[in-house]
């Protein structure tokens, strides 16, 4: 278990390319948008069928 330890920091410390912080930064930007209009477009979706259902059980209702 030390040895896996030991080369895992090793193959981290020295063999992983690791992306410049202001690349992270802008591509973390760029997820967090694109999430978010994703959530809104699927809570616009659910209000529209929300109101298509609720329509649909008053016809049936009456």
């Amino acid at each position: 278990m030390v040895n896996y330890l030991k080369e895992s920091y090793n193959e981290l410390r020295n063999h992983v390319t690791w992306t410049p912080l202001s690349e992270a930064q802008r591509l973390t930007v760029i997820v967090a948008a694109f999430s978010i209009l994703l959530a809104l477009a699927v809570w616009g979706i659910d209000s529209v069928f929300s109101k298509i259902i609720a329509y649909y059980f008053e016809l049936i209702k009456s």
